[in-house]
């Protein structure tokens, strides 16, 4: 434990202080011979202290560091299975928060990486390879062979592909890899529902919330994803109360539920759950800007 955390801060503290430049530096002697084992546990730790900083500032500072570390290492390492998890995350993670950090034109390059990642995790999986390009009845049937060790990476594989999709601003390619991405989820619930705060019901509540009925909405299937991901986290995973009451209530006109969602999650102690500052910090802060606009959208 007390090693992780001077990995921690001795990362950090290249990225916010000395920039790149030598954090790759030091890379590039640590990556000589056996020492290129220390990466991926020195890696691990760093993405879990991102989740428990409560300074966004920092964290927009310094992820053009962090991600050219990780690029740096999968270039010496392109098939490390670990590696291409742990870039996953971080690219999912920074695309999503680009917008917070005032620059949301690199969202949609920075997701581009994430499915990039993603897709090369998954093809790690026997007869995954390629996944984007296989029919969906063959990658359904794919995904369906895989076994609960390998939980994690559908999950982010499926997470970082979503994201691609999320900022592609409707492109029809993009959109029509959507039902793949439904399957990995889907799996991931078949063998672990609860799997990062039961992530993937909360992303199937997206999925069946956000659309109209007419166009393949299902919002009663909606409301159990969510409700069973707030079940599953304790209701301490912000991210879902905010989406529920975005992609949920606000489509089904039910004012009350939607500022009910909102006001819960804004008076959520984030001292109650430090492990997930960084993701409930930016909840609290969407949750603000829908809670004042609850008159437009009602």
């Amino acid at each position: 434990m007390a090693m992780q955390k001077i990995i921690d801060q001795w990362v950090f503290f290249l990225m916010r202080t000395w920039g790149f430049a030598l954090l790759l530096a030091m890379i590039a002697v640590l990556s000589q011979g056996c020492a290129s084992l220390m990466i991926p546990p020195m890696v691990g730790p760093v993405v879990k202290n991102l989740n428990r900083q409560a300074d966004l500032e920092l964290v927009c500072d310094g992820a053009a560091s962090y991600l050219l570390m990780l690029d740096s290492l999968l270039v010496s390492d392109p098939g490390n299975a670990r590696l291409l998890l742990h870039g996953a995350q971080a690219y999912t993670a920074y695309a999503s928060i680009m917008p917070e950090c005032g620059r949301p034109e690199r969202a949609p390059v920075l997701g581009e990486r994430a499915r990039e990642y993603g897709l090369r995790l998954l093809g790690t999986q026997p007869g995954l390879g390629g996944a984007n390009q296989m029919p969906l009845a063959g990658f359904s049937e794919a995904v369906q062979s895989v076994g609960s060790r390998e939980v994690e990476k559908l999950f982010w594989s499926g997470y970082g592909w979503a994201t691609w999709i999320g900022f592609s601003k409707g492109a029809p390619a993009a959109v029509a890899d959507l039902p793949k991405v439904e399957q990995l989820m889907l799996r991931v619930l078949a063998l672990d529902e609860g799997f990062y705060h039961g992530g993937a019901h909360l992303f199937l509540g997206v999925y069946y919330g956000s659309r109209p009925v007419m166009l393949g909405g299902r919002p009663d299937v909606s409301r159990n994803h969510f409700e069973r991901a707030l079940a599953l986290s304790e209701r301490r995973f912000l991210a879902t109360l905010v989406a529920y009451a975005e992609y949920y209530a606000r489509q089904t006109f039910d004012r009350e539920l939607y500022v009910r969602l909102l006001e819960e999650a804004l008076a959520f102690d984030l001292a109650q759950a430090p492990d997930l500052t960084l993701p409930n910090v930016l909840a609290q802060r969407r949750a603000r800007k829908l809670l004042a606009q609850a008159d437009e959208f009602f």
